[in-house]
């Protein structure tokens, strides 16, 4: 569903989707990850909003790590 809204929203293209889908979870998401910030802030504000939305409790979890970080982590 977040590569769908990302898609959608043309964060990432269709050849970005399916390569990501096409693997295993984790390596997927780092994919897609490493993918929409190369691409900036405004499509990295996308993938935020849309992690919101679709999972709350693990961007809350995600949110809280970063504000506990002082320094870059």
């Amino acid at each position: 569903e977040l590569l769908d809204k990302l898609f959608a929203s043309e964060v990432i293209s269709e050849f970005e989707m399916e390569s990501a889908g096409s693997k295993p979870r984790n390596d997927g998401a780092r994919e897609v990850v490493d993918a929409v910030r190369k691409k900036g802030v405004k499509a990295s504000t996308v993938l935020i909003k849309a992690l919101r939305e679709l999972d709350p409790l693990l961007y809350e979890e995600l949110n809280k790590q970063n504000l506990e970080c002082d320094s870059p982590c």
